[in-house]
């Protein structure tokens, strides 16, 4: 088989220039960037919002939390977890630690026991989410096999102490029992 040589890209770097050993060009290179964009910003006002996300919170709240990607709209905005219950009202998830599994931040924690059904062979005895280690990635959203963990639109969520913000099973339960009625993004 001959490959055609349209099809090879040449990626070796370009030789270095005299002027790339000195580290002071390179920095003044540096600053210039951030100086440009810093003198974009003055003298904007609030006709040209463009990127500006300015909220008067908690008077305000900021609700357009979507892009517009190939002429759809598609949300980018993940908050606080929920724990979906079924049809029965029980727990969705199964213990399959495919959640915790995916996790980068390592935040989710499951102990599993036998399921007292008899469509499921196991269930959390515990689960829970450790949400001030959490990145809101939506990687365990998306590992789920059986959908039992969502992330809201909320983004209200607030503790004083750092056991507070670990959110276990009865407390994502009462998280899906508040926001059954907003759409998960």
């Amino acid at each position: 088989m001959v490959q055609r040589d349209s099809h090879i890209i040449d990626v070796t770097p370009s030789p270095m220039k005299s002027s790339d050993y000195f580290y002071v060009p390179a920095v003044l290179r540096g600053l210039g960037t951030t100086l440009r964009h810093c003198l974009g910003n003055v003298g904007r006002d609030g006709k040209n919002k463009k990127n500006i996300w300015v909220v008067q919170y908690p008077e305000e709240k900021r609700d357009d939390r979507s892009v517009i990607e190939g002429g759809q709209e598609r949300s980018t905005f993940r908050g606080v977890h929920r724990l979906n219950r079924d049809e029965q009202g029980r727990e969705r998830c199964v213990a399959c630690f495919m959640c915790s599994t995916a996790c980068p931040a390592n935040c989710i924690t499951i102990v599993a026991e036998p399921a007292p059904w008899d469509d499921r062979e196991k269930h959390p005895l515990s689960f829970e989410i450790d949400e001030l280690r959490c990145i809101f990635c939506g990687m365990c959203e998306e590992a789920c096999p059986c959908d039992a963990i969502e992330l809201t639109p909320r983004y209200e969520v607030v503790g004083t102490s750092r056991e507070e913000m670990i959110f276990n099973k009865d407390k994502l339960l009462e998280i899906y029992d508040i926001t059954i009625e907003d759409k998960p993004m």
